[in-house]
């Protein structure tokens, strides 16, 4: 059974490949995936990595939770499963009830 990890706080500048070679040291790494901004393609500081078997991915939080990556501090532990978010507003397309250019 794999367990995803969530790394935090790390560098703008990591790799995916970096993340993937520091974390084989405590096993066998089946992904290594940076978050990255949708518009502009850049880090936004976290990734997941999913190790192979849950000692591994023990061994993975003991050895780099807390250790300087890249000039910061990482924070690895279990990733938990995303959670729903409220709805912020912002633009839903359509007309939304508003007025219509169309409407004469």
């Amino acid at each position: 059974m794999a367990l995803k990890l969530f790394v935090g706080n790390l560098s703008f500048n990591s790799t995916e490949d970096e993340l993937r070679d520091l974390f084989s040291q405590a096993g066998t790494v089946q992904s290594a995936t940076i978050i990255k901004d949708k518009m502009s393609g850049r880090s936004k500081g976290f990734a997941f990595v999913e190790m192979s078997s849950e000692e591994e991915a023990q061994a993975a939080v003991e050895m780099y939770n807390g250790k300087d990556v890249g000039g910061r501090a990482i924070v690895v532990n279990e990733a938990r499963p995303m959670e729903k978010r409220e709805d912020r507003g912002g633009f839903r397309g359509g007309n939304g009830g508003g007025f219509s250019r169309n409407r004469y």
